[in-house]
């Protein structure tokens, strides 16, 4: 019963739904998040690293002419410079200008082939802007000409600039972290209450040191009572938001992008009364370097072994595997390098284990989900594509189970978006009367957040969606809002129909998260569908952006 709910409505048919009371949240706009999170990309060079060039003696004089009487004969110039980001690969460049000549030419040279001018007239201050083709690191060089031009006095300053933006690698499944065996630990044991660990990421398993965010699979196992788990950059505070959500005996696993600290180290923090054991298997890494950028897609069902869809018809046996074209496939490019799919287990006749790996390799010693017989189970998975343009599934358990496979994203060199993360941020708590008085979501009925305007930079927002107070078995399906804004406040919006496709799965009780990369579409706006008969509460907590700009 369970499982013929999974990515349907009633009866098989997709239907539209109505918005739950209130309608939109709205409280989070990703124009904000980018600039808070961007500006904290700050960089300078004082004047007084200005290098003063003067013409040599016997030289023009034009400089003092066109001063005036009691000028001096080359006069001076001190330049002063500070770019702060304001999107994923955009500087703001201030430039302050002190000198005693009134005819300046500026040249700008942005360290990427490129030049730009300015004309300038005495000490002034000129603030410009570029958009860099590509994340990176940049030396931005600024020469101010004095009225002779470059036969005259000049000066010049520099100052380095990186890029907020990161673009993604794929990396082939590896284990960073096993408390239960001490992979990655100071020891075997588990993770005590209200205590963490930390996890080694740059220049293990040949992650670069360089890195700036890494895409974990942490799974949390031998649970005794109820808990979250908390990942963040060692060095820096810890959120208050939560990645993970267990109660006692479960094994439950998350996908999380999060920072790498300076150090090279994330922290994993068990918010629990009791200890528990944790597992953290890496996909893939961002670095502020060129690699692959990140496009959205509607979500799309490419697997569904109830159907047939994708693979043979009929739970998928134990020990037994599959594989999937992706890349030239429905849409994503021949030239993908990792697909961000939602993969959900359901109708496992035992306990068990999924992995998705890339093909023309042996299945790595890691998985994606875990479950218990009976159980319905979605996780996120970014994966690297094979040679061919595959992946493989594998049951690793003994025993069949269903298999859905759902496509959400796509990473190539040709994707525009860059991920730049954010400071955890609670978007939404239908529990909280104070953020939104109309309680649980009810039973097919939807919420649509407002996280960008028109035709947003932001392509893609980056979730931990989490069910709680389950009155009974249901799935979430997260995807873009075909209407605008204006639309709603108007009353001229068309109910949206939900996708044939699920995020997170529960059934009564149960307290569930996943992490979601939820595209904005065209009009910044993202639907979160309660399809299920029972009330629920939703809670969304914000972790980072794809960026375009």
């Amino acid at each position: 019963m369970i499982a013929a709910g999974i990515g349907f409505v009633p009866g098989g048919m997709a239907q539209a739904a109505g918005p739950s009371a209130d309608g939109a949240h709205g409280v989070t706009s990703s124009k904000e998040l980018l600039k808070s999170a961007a500006n904290a990309f700050t960089f300078s060079s004082p004047a007084d690293r200005s290098v003063l060039k003067t013409p040599p003696a016997g030289g023009s004089k034009t400089a003092a002419s066109a001063q005036g009487a009691g000028a001096a004969m080359d006069g001076d110039i001190k330049i002063g410079l500070s770019g702060t980001a304001s999107t994923a690969r955009t500087i703001a460049l201030k430039t302050d200008i002190t000198t005693d000549l009134n005819v300046l030419s500026v040249v700008i040279d942005w360290g990427d082939g490129t030049n730009s001018g300015e004309v300038a007239s005495g000490s002034t201050t000129i603030t410009t802007h570029h958009k860099y083709a590509e994340v990176g690191s940049y030396t931005v060089k600024v020469t101010v000409y004095g009225p002779d031009g470059a036969a005259g006095v000049s000066a010049t300053n520099e100052m380095p600039f990186i890029t907020p933006g990161s673009e993604f690698t794929p990396h082939s499944p590896a284990r960073l972290l096993d408390s239960r065996d001490g992979t990655g630990a100071v020891q075997a044991a588990p993770v005590p209450a209200w205590g963490e660990t930390r996890v080694k990421v740059a220049g293990n398993h040949g992650i670069p040191a360089d890195v700036a965010a890494v895409v974990l699979n942490v799974t949390v196992t031998n649970t005794r009572a109820a808990g979250h788990v908390r990942a963040y950059a060692d060095g820096t505070e810890r959120p208050t938001t939560s990645n993970v959500n267990y109660a006692a005996g479960d094994s439950v696993p998350n996908l999380v992008i999060v920072p790498v600290g300076k150090n090279g180290y994330v922290n994993l923090y068990n918010s629990g009364e009791q200890g528990v054991d944790l597992i953290a298997d890496v996909t893939g890494y961002f670095t502020r370097s060129t690699a692959n950028g990140y496009t959205p897609t509607d979500p799309t069902r490419f697997v569904d072994s109830r159907e047939g869809l994708g693979t043979s018809r009929g739970a998928v046996s134990g020990q037994s595997q599959f594989g999937v074209q992706i890349a030239g496939s429905r849409g994503i490019p021949a030239g993908a390098k990792a697909v961000a799919l939602n993969v959900t287990v359901t109708n496992p006749r035992a306990a068990g284990h999924l992995t998705v790996f890339p093909s023309g390799q042996a299945a790595p010693n890691t998985s994606n989900l875990n479950f218990t017989g009976g159980q319905t189970i979605a996780n996120a998975v970014i994966v690297p594509v094979g040679a061919d343009g595959r992946i493989i599934v594998r049951n690793g358990g003994w025993d069949p189970a269903d298999v859905i496979v759902d496509v959400v994203g796509h990473y190539s060199p040709d994707g525009v978006s860059a991920y730049i993360p954010v400071r955890p941020k609670r978007d939404l708590d239908t529990r909280d009367p104070a953020q939104w008085p109309s309680g649980p979501l009810k039973p097919y009925r939807y919420v649509f957040s407002t996280y960008g305007e028109e035709d947003p930079t932001a392509t893609a927002m980056v979730l931990n969606t989490t069910v709680t107070n389950t009155g009974g078995p249901g799935h979430l399906t997260v995807a873009p809002d075909p209407n605008a804004l204006w639309q709603y406040e108007n009353k001229t919006h068309t109910p949206p129909v939900a996708p044939n496709s699920s995020t997170l799965n529960w059934t009564a009780g149960k307290t569930v998260p996943n992490l979601v990369q939820a595209s904005t579409g065209n009009h910044g706006i993202v639907d979160f569908f309660n399809r299920s008969g029972n009330n629920t509460d939703l809670i969304i907590d914000i972790f980072g952006i794809y960026d375009r700009h």
